[in-house]
């Protein structure tokens, strides 16, 4: 159960792929799945559940985050749809951005968007100010971000700044389990910070059983996430960019870490 929220609202991972979630919002009645990539866990969760999908809400659109839109819409032609407006989808959706928000009626639950070019050129996150969560897909990562697809490092970095300027508290529901080797690519850089030592044992310890080290919190990533600490000087000293902008910083982090 979800801190601050409905009563009866919860919020759970789905797993799907090799390292996926489907985050699943439901109220023991009605629910809501961001980026389904896949329809089969998904209908076998909600039928477990006995539950009615009324959303579906996308952040990108990359295979392993839609694949299953078209087959759960076929199961539930009653779901609404809703998609970055500078992405083009197959599917039946409501186009939405920054400008826009969304009320889901049966969950009691609104989200403002973010548009977070970077990952892919429209790729938005859904940010609930009420309740302090975010779905962010695949631009902010536990201990990392996603790969620069279509986007620039000028535009991810900032993207990554407007998620830096949430309130700390803030629970970041991203999509891919990458925590560990996020953790381990960050220490190569930070290998003194007290904080993300001890991230790395309770992750350790989550996944030694199998339990999903996510969500994250704004707090937490600012405190060991390499790509929003671009403006610490060991960063930067460890890779031989004593004098270089963030932006510099953070392009460099992410070119290491994509042969990492």
């Amino acid at each position: 159960m979800i801190d601050g929220m409905n009563h009866n609202l919860q919020i759970i991972p789905i797993p799907a792929f090799k390292d996926n979630y489907i985050w699943l919002v439901h109220n023991d009645a009605q629910g809501a799945v961001v980026d389904p990539g896949d329809a089969a866990p998904v209908i076998a969760a909600l039928n477990h559940l006995k539950l009615t999908l009324t959303t579906i809400l996308i952040t990108h659109h990359h295979h392993d985050h839609i694949g299953g839109v078209a087959e759960l819409l076929e199961a539930f032609p009653q779901a609404i749809v809703y998609a970055p407006a500078l992405e083009q989808y197959a599917f039946e959706h409501i186009a939405i951005s920054e400008q826009n928000s969304v009320h889901l009626k049966d969950l009691n639950i609104s989200f403002s968007i973010l548009d977070l070019p970077g990952h892919t050129s429209g790729h938005i996150a859904y940010y609930s100010a009420q309740h302090k969560l975010i779905f962010c897909g695949d631009t902010l990562f536990g201990a990392g971000c996603g790969r620069l697809f279509e986007g620039t490092p000028t535009q991810m970095y900032h993207s990554l700044q407007k998620l830096a300027a949430l309130p700390s508290a803030t629970k970041v529901y991203c999509t891919h389990e990458y925590t560990m080797h996020n953790i381990n690519f960050a220490l190569t850089f930070e290998p003194s910070n007290q904080i993300l030592i001890e991230r790395h044992k309770n992750t350790q310890k989550l996944r030694d059983s199998n339990i999903p080290s996510l969500p994250s919190t704004i707090e937490l990533e600012l405190a060991t996430n390499p790509f929003l600490r671009c403006n610490h000087q060991e960063i930067k000293s460890s890779i031989q960019l004593t004098n270089a902008s963030e932006i510099e910083t953070f392009t460099k982090l992410r070119e290491l870490r994509n042969h990492y």
